[in-house]
């Protein structure tokens, strides 16, 4: 049987929530979990909104997935994020013990594969789905802003 929904459709969904984020104000990175193939959570990053540095969009979108389910271990959900998450993220990621990481565009700088594996054992992580979508906007953030 055909699973209605794919990597790619909820991408799409975690980049729109980088578009909210960027009429925002904010880098647009956006993300939503997933479980049971039924989105559960929605967030982009808040870090300037709520002038903390730690208001990325993983852990905006992990605290309300906890919420959704009453629960802090989020067994069964996947992540899907626009950009690779950062070390901080990878880390609220392994106390979550979600099942999978699917993120799109890679952080050569900051993100979470440059300092080793910092996901929970059972996590599984996929990099580049829709990468070039999720980085172009992104770089066009950037360049705008310069």
């Amino acid at each position: 049987m055909l699973e209605p929904f794919d990597d790619s459709y909820f991408m799409k969904q975690a980049l729109q929530e980088a578009l909210k984020g960027e009429e925002e104000g904010e880098v647009p990175v956006g993300a939503v979990i997933v479980a049971q193939n039924r989105i559960i959570a929605r967030a982009h990053n808040l870090t300037e909104t709520l002038n903390d540095v730690t208001a990325h969009a993983e852990t905006q979108v992990i605290t309300a997935a906890a919420g959704a389910i009453g629960g802090k271990y989020l067994k069964g959900c996947t992540l899907y994020v626009t950009l690779e998450p950062c070390v901080m993220c990878a880390g609220a990621l392994y106390w979550s013990q979600i099942d999978r990481v699917v993120f799109g565009a890679r952080d050569e700088k900051r993100g979470a594969a440059c300092k080793g594996d910092l996901y929970h054992p059972k996590t599984k992580v996929q990099g580049g789905v829709l990468a070039e979508e999720c980085a172009k906007i992104l770089t066009d953030f950037f360049e705008k802003r310069r």
